[in-house]
């Protein structure tokens, strides 16, 4: 059984998990306060009409913004445990992958791109993407090898 640890005896898989959500939640509020999201008059729900961005850079919209938090609570409660912070970290990662391929086929102006993004998320969501799988493939290779 997978018991929880306290925070003296994670291993390094969950440390990895726990601050990756923790990153995401930071970044799903930070999308919340004007100032910090410039355009923030024209945050929408949804769609590619929605031209906030966060940091000047990252086009958010509050499905976004929402969807970062989502991940955030995921990674905080998956990282309990080293087989939900692996899963967590290698299945988000993926989930970022496909969303990559995605951005790169909707195109910006389209009503497909209702998340939605832009260059710029496309290429972070690609290193998140693998960034994550690494993280969760590489430091849970120990306990894989010492049999679970």
């Amino acid at each position: 059984m997978d018991t929880p640890r306290t925070p003296a005896t994670r291993s390094p898989v969950q440390v990895a998990a726990l601050g990756v959500g923790v990153v995401f939640l930071l970044v799903g509020v930070l999308g919340f306060i004007p100032g910090v999201t410039t355009g923030y008059d024209d945050l929408r729900f949804a769609g590619h009409e929605s031209d906030a961005y966060l940091l000047g850079v990252f086009q958010i919209s509050i499905l976004h913004n929402l969807v970062h938090l989502l991940f955030g609570v995921a990674g905080v409660l998956l990282a309990r445990t080293w087989a939900g912070a692996r899963n967590f970290l290698v299945g988000a990662g993926a989930v970022y992958l496909v969303l990559w391929i995605y951005g790169m086929l909707a195109g910006h102006d389209s009503p497909a791109n209702f998340v939605p993004l832009n260059a710029a998320d496309n290429w972070l969501h690609l290193v998140l993407g693998i960034g994550m799988i690494a993280l969760g493939l590489l430091l849970s290779r120990r306990r894989v090898a010492a049999g679970g």
